[in-house]
C-alpha cells in the first residue's frame, strides 16, 4: 500500500511515516522542509514531496508530483493522511489580520480540498482511505483561536462529507483527534504568549506538568484507524484518548 502523508517532516507526522513504514507501506512524505525531506526520502521505502497548503499553485503542483512517482503509478494511492496544520493566528478575533486569518483557512481547510482533488485520480477505488487530523477546537470555541477553531470544525464536515461522496467509490474518510501531543505546534501555542488568548498559561502547564504525549505514542494508537476500515467505519470522529 501506498500513503500519502502531508507535515510528514516533524512531530506527530514524521511518527506517523515511521509507523506505516515499520508495517511495510511506503509513504510519500509531504512538508514544507527541504532538508527535512531530504533526510527522509530514501527513494524506496519513502519518497519525500515538497508541500506548502498555503500556496495553492503549488498545492496541484505537488500533486502532479505525486501522481508520478513509480509506486504510485504501479499501485495508486491507498491512504491520505491530511496531518500538516497550523494554530496561527493566535489572538482576539478583533484585530486579527485577515490575510493571515485567510491563510489558516487555506492550510488547514482549502488545501486540503485542493490535494485531495488533485490526487483523486490515484486514490484507489474500493481501497483508498482518507484520513484528517481533527481536534478539540473543532468542537468547542477557544479565545483566541477562532481561525484555528473554525477551520477545523469545517474540516470534520469536509470529512464527513468525503465519506459520503467516497461512497460511490469506496473510498472511506474518517477524522481523529489526537489529543495534547508534544509537537512544535504545542511550542507554536506557548510562544504565542498571553495576549488576546486568557488560556495561555493552561497550555504553559501542559508541557510543564509533563501532560503532553510524544508522538510516536500518539501514532501508535492512531495507526489502528489508518488500516483498519471494518473498525473504525467511514465517516466517523474518533478520538486517540479513547482507543
Amino acid at each position: 500500500m501506498v500513503w500519502v502523508v502531508t507535515g510528514g517532516t516533524k512531530g506527530l507526522g514524521r511518527s506517523l511515516v515511521m509507523a506505516l513504514v515499520n508495517e511495510g507501506h511506503t509513504v510519500v512524505a509531504m512538508g514544507r522542509d527541504s532538508a527535512a525531506l531530504a533526510e527522509l526520502h530514501d527513494g524506496e521505502r519513502v519518497h519525500a514531496v515538497h508541500l506548502d497548503l498555503a500556496d495553492p499553485a503549488g498545492v496541484a503542483e505537488a500533486a502532479a508530483e505525486v501522481l508520478a512517482l513509480p509506486p504510485v503509478l504501479e499501485h495508486g494511492v491507498t491512504g491520505l493522511l491530511h496531518n500538516a496544520g497550523d494554530v496561527a493566528p493566535v489572538g482576539a478575533m478583533s484585530v486579527l489580520d485577515d490575510a493571515a486569518w485567510g491563510r489558516a483557512l487555506q492550510v488547514n481547510l482549502v488545501g486540503v480540498q485542493q490535494l485531495t482533488r488533485g490526487l483523486w485520480p490515484g486514490l484507489v477505488a474500493g481501497r483508498a482511505r482518507v484520513v484528517t487530523i481533527s481536534s478539540g477546537a473543532s468542537l468547542r470555541p477557544i479565545h483566541g483561536w477562532s481561525a484555528y477553531c473554525a477551520s477545523k470544525a469545517a474540516l470534520d464536515m469536509w470529512t464527513r462529507s468525503m465519506a459520503v461522496e467516497g461512497q460511490a467509490h469506496g473510498i472511506t474518510a474518517v477524522a481523529v483527534a489526537p489529543g495534547i501531543v508534544d509537537t512544535g505546534m504545542q511550542q507554536a501555542i506557548r510562544d504565542a504568549g498571553p495576549d488576546g488568548f486568557p488560556a495561555h498559561p493552561d497550555f504553559v502547564g501542559y508541557h510543564a506538568n509533563g501532560d503532553l504525549v510524544a508522538p510516536d505514542v500518539v501514532a501508535d494508537r492512531l495507526l489502528p484507524v489508518l488500516l483498519d476500515a471494518e473498525r473504525f467505519e467511514s465517516g466517523g470522529r474518533f478520538d486517540v484518548r479513547d482507543l
